[in-house]
């Protein structure tokens, strides 16, 4: 009887950590796939607003883990890390570090940050800051476990407007890239430890984050840093492929690419839509831009793929949302003008989710036909760049000082 207590238990911590588990930016797989959420019959009129935090700054996403959300923000010249109850917005916990930063001309209107998205694994939070520096804390009780940064190799240590780069977690091993637009390094630390398990490479950040994906049967990290799109092997750190894409001018390298059966959909400032495969024949590797054009292009906003179609934002002919067959490129519609200055997409069947910018939270029908709103909300009278987190009953949102949980019911 003991064992079978222990086992529905250990059961019932399971589905409850599968119903509320969005371990990061995009959620597990980074790729914006809601998994397992159903649709209401009728979307509501209205949301209604659980509850609401003044958590700080920033426009990292909130994670969620069972009835806990984190959430990375700045208070000040502090950078902090939130633990929050997930049914009453409650404090948990709160720890932070000093982490002073001046922005770059031209980027004032942002803040200063965290501009870079935490993540969770094996029972720790991952957070880098502004300035360049990685940290790890117990999801816990909030207790500081330890830091790593390369100031000493890298002055400064971030890019212009500061590091946008999110680490991800992949085993034993949480990936990051440090350095600046001149020179920098992808790196592989130990979740335990911080201590450097592999560095690849010499190329400066850009403000893309890198994606674990399998691909030709190798666990790889696809990134997009200052000079190129490359593939690094994740358990040795091994350069597999690259295909140079530099920043260009004032153009930046800025969304984070989409992976989509094989090929790589990444869309640069003023540079357009691609489609780029890597292949493995014979041991060696190469790489082909299968289709290229100008007729969208991303400028800052990461698209997501839904059922062989990417959904995204492009920020020509005044900013549209658009819809483009993953396979072809082909630019199957576009929304009306100025959508916004930003937004950020979720997918699940037959739908994508949208925040924008200004604070709309709108749903649209993941169809090549054309552009249909099928329900939209106004979810914050502030700024709102952050990734939204889809749950079942509701939705959480980080503005730009708040974060609120709005249900459907």
């Amino acid at each position: 009887m003991k064992f079978c207590l222990i086992t529905l238990s250990l059961l019932a911590s399971s589905v409850l950590g599968a119903e509320h588990y969005w371990p990061g930016w995009l959620g597990p797989k980074r790729d914006g796939w809601v998994k397992g959420f159903e649709p209401p019959k009728k979307w509501p009129a209205k949301l209604k607003q659980v509850w609401q935090l003044k958590v700080g700054e920033g426009y990292g996403t909130p994670l969620v883990v069972g009835d806990h959300v984190y959430q990375h923000a700045r208070q000040g010249e502090e950078e902090v890390v939130w633990a929050v109850n997930l049914k009453t917005g409650k404090k948990v916990w709160r720890s932070g570090y000093n982490a002073p930063f001046k922005m770059g001309g031209g980027g004032e209107k942002h803040g200063k940050g965290p501009k870079s998205n935490p993540t969770y694994a094996d029972g720790r939070i991952f957070v880098m800051s502004i300035t360049g520096t990685l940290s790890a804390w117990n999801a816990k009780d909030g207790k500081f476990l330890w830091r790593k940064n390369y100031n000493s190799r890298f002055k400064p240590s971030y890019p212009k407007w500061g590091m946008c780069n999110s680490p991800v977690v992949d085993g034993n091993r949480v990936i990051a890239h440090f350095g600046n637009v001149e020179k920098g390094v992808l790196v592989a630390l130990d979740v335990k430890t911080g201590r450097e398990i592999w560095a690849q490479g010499e190329d400066g950040p850009c403000y893309s984050s890198p994606l674990l994906v399998e691909h030709e049967g190798i666990r790889q990290v696809i990134e997009w840093n200052h000079r190129a799109l490359v593939g690094v092997e994740s358990k040795t750190g091994k350069l597999l492929w690259e295909f140079p894409f530099p920043h260009v001018g004032t153009n930046q390298n800025m969304p984070t690419p989409s992976f989509d059966n094989g090929r790589i959909l990444v869309g640069a400032e003023n540079r357009g839509l691609h489609g780029i495969e890597p292949r493995l024949e014979n041991g060696k590797w190469s790489v082909k831009a299968y289709w290229s054009h100008r007729k969208v292009a991303l400028n800052m906003s990461s698209a997501v793929v839904n059922d062989g179609r990417l959904f995204g934002l492009s920020h020509l002919n005044r900013g549209r949302l658009f819809c483009a067959d993953s396979h072809t490129g082909e630019v199957l519609w576009e929304g009306p003008e100025r959508a916004g200055e930003n937004a950020t997409f979720l997918a699940f069947p037959g739908h994508v989710m949208v925040l924008a910018s200004h604070g709309e939270l709108q749903v649209i029908a993941a169809k090549p036909e054309g552009y249909e709103k099928v329900a939209f909300w106004k979810v914050s009278d502030k700024s709102a760049w952050a990734a939204p987190v889809l749950l079942k009953k509701g939705v959480l949102i980080k503005d730009q000082e708040h974060l609120t949980y709005w249900s459907f019911n």
